[in-house]
């Protein structure tokens, strides 16, 4: 029996679409797959391209998959707050806060950006998990007097040492001076967006978020590659060679309802992730509390993976995950994302493993697409742990 490696995906109007997708399908869509109930575009052709072009230019990407939760009322900051490990009172009003949701036994429900736009006006931009329902549940059985809904808002990226030209030719020389993880309301032509510096790279990059965009979004993304292509502006899909590179995470792949902050870097390594000394009762607290008091059982470990490369991770060469062995053969965990790093000239990924093998140095056996090969931990991210990329980019563009 012959079985299709790369059988297509069906495109109908069951799946819904991004305000952008007939706008983005025009540059040559290679490859689409499905986020939160949408199609999202993967690549345009060649992911090896794109990487390369978001490393040393500017890219535009569709991401309206991103859908918004947005939580106003008296008493959304309360209720906010209840949804979170992070303490919101650190989060100023224009600030943006990278988040997990965590259900009542610590597991990660969603992993969004917060963007918080009033004293009580929040957006959860989320992944790629079912949050609305689970708010609305929650706020309906606590009494909480907030209104949750999914606006008409969506977002698109736009990344690389040269995306700073590009919004400074669509908003002024003033979009320069948002600090990382802020956001500010603009108006483009006569369509009001929220513009924040934030991403899925570690790259210098921007997010502009549309208002109106089931109307809009042909017009704004018109508007921004024609801005863009001074700046030899290329379109691209979510680039998983860099996010694995920046440590960043997938949910759906590296996490998951089943797994915890502790389990996967956040939380001891990092406490603001999951603040337990906060006084909000948040949702999962009692959980994680205990998690951190007995300790965890395995732990999300950064891998190096002898052998053939591994492909891009959105290519569709890591159809499953990779299982993991001690070198005796018996199997103890899975890489959860792997690619080739055309940078670092060899295979990077994440393994979920036992802490017993969680060392750096510790010696593994991973079974990729090409049989079992040699693997190593190591320290994650792979480049530029402290960003410190985006942050010395911007200050030469705005210097420029």
């Amino acid at each position: 029996m012959t079985v299709n490696p790369a059988p297509g995906v069906l495109q109908y109007p069951r799946i819904g679409k991004s305000p952008y997708f007939y706008a983005s399908r025009r540059h040559g869509v290679g490859l689409y797959s499905v986020y939160n109930h949408t199609y999202h575009p993967r690549h345009y052709g060649d992911p090896v391209h794109e990487y390369w072009h978001l490393l040393n230019g500017v890219t535009l990407w569709d991401v309206g998959v991103e859908r918004q939760v947005e939580i106003t009322g008296p008493d959304a900051f309360e209720f906010t707050n209840m949804l979170v490990p992070r303490d919101l009172n650190k989060c100023r009003i224009g600030q943006c806060k990278y988040v997990f949701i965590t259900a009542e036994d610590g597991g990660i429900i969603n992993d969004p950006v917060l963007l918080r736009l009033g004293e009580n006006h929040f957006w959860l931009s989320l992944a790629d998990s079912d949050v609305l329902l689970w708010a609305k549940g929650l706020a309906h059985s606590m009494g909480m007097n907030v209104q949750i809904r999914v606006p008409d808002v969506a977002p698109v990226q736009i990344q690389g040492p040269r995306s700073g030209d590009v919004m400074v030719d669509l908003f002024g020389e003033s979009i320069m001076d948002v600090p990382y993880y802020y956001a500010v309301d603009r108006t483009l032509d006569d369509m009001d967006v929220v513009v924040s510096r934030t991403g899925y790279t570690a790259e210098l990059g921007y997010e502009i978020y549309l208002h109106d965009a089931s109307k809009n979004g042909v017009r704004l993304w018109d508007r921004i590659w024609e801005a863009g292509r001074a700046h030899d502006m290329d379109v691209i899909g979510p680039c998983h060679i860099r996010r694995i590179e920046a440590g960043i995470l997938s949910w759906g792949c590296d996490i998951t309802y089943d797994t915890n902050p502790f389990e996967v870097g956040y939380g001891f390594e990092a406490t603001w992730m999951v603040d337990l000394d906060q006084d909000a009762d948040f949702l999962g607290k009692a959980a994680l509390q205990r998690i951190k008091e007995e300790g965890v059982s395995r732990k999300l470990v950064g891998v190096e993976i002898d052998g053939p490369g591994v492909g891009s991770f959105n290519d569709g060469a890591m159809i499953d995950v990779f299982p993991v062995h001690d070198p005796h053969g018996l199997r103890i965990g899975e890489v959860t994302s792997a690619c080739w790093s055309p940078r670092l000239e060899r295979n990077i990924g994440y393994a979920m493993v036992p802490i017993a093998y969680q060392e750096l140095d510790t010696e593994l056996r991973i079974e990729t697409q090409h049989g079992p090969q040699r693997a190593t931990v190591v320290r994650k991210p792979f480049h530029d742990p402290s960003k410190d990329i985006p942050k010395a980019q911007q200050r030469r563009t705005v210097g420029a």
